[in-house]
């Protein structure tokens, strides 16, 4: 199962659905999606949609999906990354109105350049990485606060 969220932002977030959803429809993606899309106007015939989840339905999503598809909000990065989850992500951005600025290509870099995450910036890149995500072996940190400070200090900094 993949569980896609696209976090709680008061703005729309369409563009990430639709790339999971095209690659559904086309085919590439055969598995089911579980999605909690927000302030998102979605509908989908492949896609099962939630506005928002309770958090005990959140991490029973995470727990029992194989990959998670997210925005690039630290929370969901981190949790995903607790629950030693598979996790493709991709920024929200002020040019098309996801986001009141583009912090989330920051995030979603460092995540990837540490080895943490796929990064994915369109279809074409979500179709190459979900084709070869058995090869994905991404590393897990390990979490203490201070290393998570550093982290959010140094994306802030």
């Amino acid at each position: 199962m993949i569980f896609l969220t696209v976090g709680t932002q008061d703005k729309q977030f369409l563009r990430l659905l639709k790339i999971v959803d095209n690659a559904i429809r086309r085919g590439i993606v055969k598995e089911e999606v579980i999605a909690q899309i927000g302030h998102t106007k979605f509908k989908s015939n492949f896609i099962k949609t939630y506005k928002f989840m309770s958090d005990k339905k959140m991490n029973e999503c995470i727990s029992n999906a194989d990959l998670i598809v997210t925005h690039g909000g630290v929370g969901i990065l981190t949790t995903a990354l607790l629950n030693k989850k598979k996790v493709f992500a991709i920024a929200r951005l002020a040019e098309y109105k996801e986001h009141i600025n583009d912090h989330q290509l920051q995030i979603v870099d460092k995540f990837y350049k540490l080895g943490y995450i796929k990064k994915i910036v369109d279809y074409d890149d979500f179709v190459r990485e979900y084709t070869e995500l058995h090869k994905f072996k991404p590393k897990f940190p390990k979490f203490d606060n201070k290393k998570i400070l550093d982290i959010i200090t140094d994306f802030i900094g």
